[in-house]
């Protein structure tokens, strides 16, 4: 597989708050998703989940079905109970094509709650980490097993937050379990991705490219404001317009085949949907070229 660009719906109507978008018709969001240029898309709240009704909207609008994230809940269940949870949204990624499942570990993450702010966030305890990473290995295994692989999505306001915490997930989990490395959250956490992306990259199959606006990520983190009301705020952006290093990210990556994904949260009322989608693609276009990888 070569690299290509996909999208994620969170840009049109944003899943964590719902009234970002939510009157936005998923027509509208596919329609302009291919006109930005982008080959593919994530799944949203909006997409139905039977492939043979999705498939052929897809196909109607040119896209192929990028993955879909999935919550986990295994610090309180254990990885056969959770593979039978996900039974649905495995054999519809399956069913259409896709060779990544989107996983993050939501049980008691707050960065859907915008009550919470950030330094409230869950700690895994050191007693936890090897049942949980075990859970997850046990998990990968068994997705792989049916012709997928697990990418793990650290994320703010969740147990995989940190640099160090990344990088204990790696260390701790089986080569079956993958790395989804988004740009955005890394830098949000205080993280290098240029250095998350130089130690992982042979467990790095897939990547979500966010960008940050530098000042708005300091007042939150000075505030200590919740997640979502960060993203209210425009602490993200699309690739390009504002302080991450993609070339230097992708310069670590130099044999990624996978899908460059441009998921960047922001209320689109603030920020036109297919404005911003059309310079992320042709940002990240540009820093997909210079660094070898189309």
């Amino acid at each position: 597989m070569t690299v290509r660009l996909g999208t994620n719906p969170i840009g049109w109507s944003n899943d964590d708050l719902r009234v970002l978008g939510g009157e936005t018709p998923l027509e509208t969001c596919l329609t302009e998703a291919r006109s930005a240029g982008f080959d593919g898309i994530e799944l949203g709240h909006k997409f139905p989940r039977d492939a043979a009704v999705l498939g052929p909207i897809l196909q109607r609008h040119g896209l192929a079905l990028v993955s879909g994230w999935y919550s986990s809940h295994l610090l309180e269940q254990d990885a056969s109970t959770e593979l039978a949870a996900m039974r649905g949204h495995l054999a519809l990624l399956r069913a259409l094509g896709c060779t990544v499942l989107i996983l993050a570990e939501t049980s008691n993450a707050i960065h859907g709650d915008r009550s919470v702010p950030l330094s409230r966030r869950p700690v895994l305890t050191d007693p936890r980490w090897p049942v949980f990473a075990r859970r997850l290995t046990e998990l990968a295994d068994a997705v792989a097993r049916e012709g997928l692989s697990i990418a793990y999505h650290h994320h703010m306001g969740t147990i995989v937050q940190s640099e160090a915490e990344i990088d204990r997930l790696m260390h701790l989990t089986g080569p079956s379990l993958m790395l989804l490395l988004d740009t955005g959250h890394a830098t949000f956490a205080g993280a290098d991705p240029v250095a998350l992306a130089r130690r992982h990259r042979a467990r790095i199959m897939h990547v979500h490219c966010k960008d940050v606006r530098e000042t708005v990520m300091a007042e939150a983190l000075r505030d200590d404001r919740s997640f979502l009301d960060s993203v209210v705020d425009g602490v993200f952006t699309v690739p390009g317009d504002g302080m991450v290093n993609f070339p230097g990210v992708l310069a670590e990556l130099p044999d990624y085949a996978g899908w460059l994904v441009v998921e960047a949260e922001q209320d689109p009322a603030k920020a036109h949907p297919l404005t911003y989608a059309r310079l992320g693609h042709d940002n990240l276009l540009g820093f997909a070229r210079r660094a070898g990888l189309l």
